[in-house]
């Protein structure tokens, strides 16, 4: 991935992998050599389509090529959180557009807030703690079915973020878990829906500090806080600069970037997001940050304010609703959120006309319809940028994989479970320790990483390409990160712990069993020399020796974990 100069060597995952390798002391040295492994091998190709000419008058009738094994499971490492063999095989069978289309049409998983209620943890006690929090979004990430519902969740996680620690509220676990059920209920639906539901949410109010938000007191000077108006615009929305629909930024006679709101802009937006208040007074409960925000008409503005070239008085939720219609038709929210998917989907620097081709599906999805999630979703992933392997060996295509995402991946493959519905993970975003992320974490709305974030002195940033998740990756994090998988894939945490029970009978033979764990977590996409020296380091292991058989599928799990090819999602 992102081999910027476009020549041979190591592309910079790989040489992260080197370095973290280097001072990896608890890694052996079969582990070292094989995060050292640099080139990718490349997907089997589709077979080849055969044609129906049994009449001369009839229609020439093209099969379409059959989906591979190492294909689907590469589409499942963009749409889920983690493929399993099962999921694979259906895949080959349903092909891309259908598995996609029987995801739209899977029920919504048992949301985070019924979790909670049901698992007991609307006890008094919890009222100050985020007890449940983590329990339940490893939960759902790891274990339901509906995972492309879960993976655009989380893709919208990154984009509208908000994180528990800054939701200062009682009953926070409730709360953000709310803000979560949001964005999983609305991964299918409309984006203007989405911003009705995040602007109208208690944990986005108290994140962006918009909750009880107080209109201009000219007696005392105090104005409207303006968090929430410019991030809703620069982060959420818009963007700092205007964009043409393949995501290019505009500029002016001089090229200097035209920028797309001016601080006026953000001053009159504050305006119309005053008033915006909790809709319940009871405290006792969590119940009151599950319902919409309502608007309490003696701390809201009602005169005029102006902002993008719209003007409104009146206040209320109607000002709101111009507010959020008149960001939601400028032609930069096609571009920018569009991009930004394409980012935590597939690739973090998608081509213009790869942004361009899912913008236009975001203007109109082919029946004037503006905003439509399910169109978007299956322009990102059925783009041929997406689905062609030629990914495989271009040098700028493909994205590191989310730190959460490498968990979710192995815990997926291997059939995580927690009996007793725990799910002790925890929080996992010590970079010393676990993964330096756990989603719904964030300290800031800026999330762990920006997605115009380069490293910076590298041939990434030489190139001008970006690489968000490198924002979070240095030495200490990716040691951090194999130790500690090396213990979840060993022992887990608590009782959450893996079922080896179908990859244990591959054990004896180590072609099968590295070929077998390639396939689910790495798409096939280990090189040759990566799959020598697992296979070594899995021979070094005797079939005879105590333990042997587990300990063989530890050490392919683990390497196959640690090597640069899993660890970039191609």
């Amino acid at each position: 991935m992102l081999d910027a100069d476009g020549a041979g060597g190591s592309t910079p995952v790989e040489e992260a992998g080197v370095t973290a390798a280097a001072g990896a002391t608890a890694l052996s040295a079969k582990t070292a050599t094989v995060i050292g492994a640099a080139t990718l091998l490349a997907a089997c190709g589709g077979s080849d389509g055969g044609t129906s000419a049994t009449a001369p008058s009839a229609p020439v009738v093209v099969a379409p090529a059959a989906i591979t094994t190492a294909q689907a499971s590469r589409f499942l490492a963009q749409a889920t959180m983690g493929a399993t063999r099962s999921m694979i095989d259906t895949v080959v069978s349903r092909r891309f557009e259908g598995w996609i289309d029987d995801q739209f049409a899977m029920p919504r998983a048992t949301s985070h807030w019924d979790w909670l209620v049901a698992n007991g943890y609307t006890v008094a006690a919890n009222i100050n703690s985020e007890a449940g929090f983590d329990a339940t979004m490893w939960r759902q990430l790891i274990a339901e079915p509906d995972q492309l519902r879960q993976r655009v969740g989380m893709a919208l996680l990154d984009m509208l973020v908000v994180g528990i620690g800054g939701v200062n509220l009682n009953w926070k676990q409730f709360a953000t878990a709310a803000y979560v059920d949001v964005l999983l209920d609305n991964a299918f639906g409309n984006y203007r829906t989405l911003m009705d539901a995040i602007t109208s949410n208690a944990a986005m109010g108290s994140f962006l500090t918009f909750l009880a938000n107080r209109k201009a007191n000219a007696a005392t000077g105090a104005q409207p806080d303006e968090n929430y108006a410019r991030e809703l615009m620069q982060l959420f929305t818009l963007g700092l600069y205007q964009l043409n629909m393949d995501g290019s930024v505009k500029t002016g006679a001089s090229g200097t970037p035209l920028e797309t709101y001016t601080q006026a802009d953000v001053t009159g937006l504050a305006r119309v997001f005053t008033g915006l208040s909790l809709a319940s007074s009871v405290s006792t409960t969590p119940d009151r940050y599950r319902q919409p925000l309502v608007m309490n008409a003696a701390i809201n503005e009602t005169g005029s304010a102006s902002f993008l070239g719209t003007s409104v008085s009146g206040g209320g939720m109607a000002a709101v609703k111009t507010a959020l219609d008149t960001i939601f038709a400028h032609p930069n929210i096609a571009p920018f959120v569009s991009r930004q998917l394409i980012q935590r989907l597939v690739t973090s620097n998608p081509s213009p006309a790869y942004v361009g081709r899912v913008a236009a599906t975001f203007a109109d999805n082919g029946s004037g319809v503006r905003g439509d999630m399910k169109a978007v979703i299956k322009a990102i992933l059925l783009d041929t940028e997406a689905r062609s392997d030629a990914a495989l060996t271009s040098a700028t295509a493909g994205k590191l994989r989310e730190p959460v995402m490498r968990l979710t991946a192995w815990a997926r493959a291997f059939g995580v479970a927690s009996p007793s519905n725990a799910w002790a993970i925890g929080d996992t975003s010590n970079m010393s320790s676990r993964l330096a992320q756990s989603m719904g974490r964030s300290q800031t709305v800026f999330n762990f990483f920006r997605p115009g974030y380069a490293p910076p002195a590298t041939a990434i940033a030489s190139a001008g390409l970006v690489a968000p998740e490198f924002q979070i990756t240095n030495e200490q994090s990716v040691v951090a990160y194999v130790n500690y998988m090396q213990g979840l894939v060993a022992n887990g945490t608590g009782d959450v712990k893996a079922d080896y029970t179908a990859i244990l009978t591959k054990a004896s033979d180590s072609a099968a069993l590295v070929d077998e764990v390639n396939l689910v977590l790495a798409a096939g996409q280990l090189s040759g020399t990566t799959v020598t020296a697992i296979r070594a380091a899995v021979d070094s292991i005797a079939t005879t020796a105590t333990n042997a058989a587990q300990n063989r599928v530890n050490v392919a799990i683990l390497l196959t974990l640690a090597s640069p090819e899993f660890i970039t999602v191609r």
